[in-house]
């Protein structure tokens, strides 16, 4: 693929995480701000960055501490980025770090910056639980408090069950429903059945169980000691490489019951980490001694209606990005999909590989293909490795730069839904 020569190329140097943990184990007195704290310093370790070169520091992150909101400040600070550099923190759910990454293409492109550490962080055991409204505009109210006897009236016209806390959900705003309703919905619609979500989240736990067997996950991941005892935290721990079909049969459903066909088997599971990547322009890398992994050359953004194809953002996004670029499915050696549920990337395979779906919505004549499944997801994904909502997307590109390298590939393309119903899609191509 030919270079844009109106702009610098973009290039990956180099990507690390910090293993991603189910939401309440080893990572459970840590913050996002923490998180992403350990992500920044095995990064800079890693690539031996002198940190004032860094212009930007962009990071994604969905549920946020109300205590630092700007967690990429924060946390660069503390990992050493010079006061002087600035740093912002995205929200776009759950391609928040996808949007931080192609942020930070831009600002390269443009001039604007040489060197970018863009990637997310999330913490789902550290989640904000609010009073009711009610209570909190009471609270409000005792600011203006000035005598003792005035607090006698703080009780009035609240009920007990204003004083219950107020836990977050993982719900779509502007339907009211949870993503895994939303995707049993779109399950039902499409005709993707329990055996075929099970046998997708089956191949997923396998994948990853083998390539963290082999080391190739390692390559990403960058061992932390997590305070307060220091314990060496060294792998991911969502992975079942022991599961199988007869186990995953036996669940019963998450979201829909009784009748749904998602479990807690087929679908991503609450998740606390971070992951960062490093992006210069190609001259920067040469001037700073760097061999990159990738060229990162193009990316787009869809947006669907979030009432019937919310979870639909990569069957939209894929084939924006290859007509933007001039190539079809079977130019791309790697593909990197985000796994919120089995059901979900089922369904969008689907609909890539349907002809009705391309004439009725993408105004083609014909189906966009298939993606071979050799080619898809070959370390495992986010239903087995983690879902760490506002890091994923830093984990997804830099897990296909690696199998770019490892298999010799040219190619890879990345893409993912996210609440909203937007998708997103990022082409990269090894580095020569």
């Amino acid at each position: 693929m030919a270079s844009n020569n109106h702009f610098p190329n973009v290039v990956l140097v180099e990507g690390v995480r910090i293993p991603f943990l189910r939401s309440g184990t080893d990572y459970k007195d840590l913050t996002a701000y923490d998180l992403a704290r350990l992500a920044l310093h095995a990064l800079i370790t890693r690539t031996a960055l002198d940190t004032q070169k860094v212009d930007w520091v962009l990071m994604g992150n969905v549920i946020s501490n109300v205590a630092n909101t700007n967690v990429a400040r924060d946390a660069a600070l503390a990992a050493g980025i010079p006061h002087q550099t600035p740093a912002a923190t995205i929200t776009l759910a759950c391609v928040s770090a996808n949007k931080a990454i192609t942020t930070g293409m831009d600002l390269i492109r443009t001039g604007q910056a040489q060197v970018v550490i863009a990637g997310g962080t999330e913490s789902l055991t550290d989640v904000p639980i609010l009073f009711r409204k009610k209570f909190r505009q009471k609270l409000v109210e005792t600011q203006k408090y000035k005598k003792t006897t005035d607090y006698l009236q703080f009780v009035k016209g609240l009920s007990m069950g204003d004083l219950l806390p107020e836990v977050p959900a993982i719900a779509e705003f502007s339907t009211g429903r949870t993503m895994g309703e939303d995707c049993d919905r779109l399950a039902a619609r499409l005709g993707v059945t329990r055996e075929e979500q099970d046998e997708y989240a089956l191949y997923s736990h396998h994948a990853a169980a083998k390539a963290a067997e082999e080391g190739w996950l390692q390559e990403e991941i960058e061992p932390v000691p997590v305070p307060p005892d220091f314990k060496v935290v060294e792998k991911d721990n969502g992975i079942r490489g022991d599961t199988s079909l007869e186990k995953l049969a036996t669940l019963k459903p998450a979201f829909i019951k009784p009748y749904g066909t998602l479990t807690a088997g087929n679908s991503s599971f609450l998740t606390d980490g971070a992951a960062m990547v490093l992006l210069m322009s190609e001259d920067a890398a040469k001037q700073l001694g760097y061999t990159p992994k990738a060229y990162l050359r193009d990316y787009t953004y869809t947006a669907q209606d979030p009432y019937e194809e919310l979870l639909l953002g990569p069957a939209y996004s894929i084939p924006k990005l290859l007509d933007r670029t001039g190539m079809t499915l079977q130019d791309i050696d790697v593909f990197e999909l985000h796994e919120a549920f089995a059901a979900q990337v089922v369904a969008n395979l689907k609909c890539l590989a349907s002809d009705e779906f391309a004439k009725e919505k993408l105004g083609k004549d014909k189906k966009v293909g298939e993606i071979p499944r050799e080619k898809l997801n070959s370390w495992g994904g986010s239903l087995s490795i983690g879902h760490p909502f506002g890091a994923t997307g830093a984990r997804l590109v830099t897990t296909a730069a690696n199998r770019l390298l490892k298999g010799n590939g040219q190619f890879a393309l990345v893409a993912s839904c996210a609440a909203g119903a937007v998708g997103n899609a990022i082409l990269l191509e090894r580095y020569s």
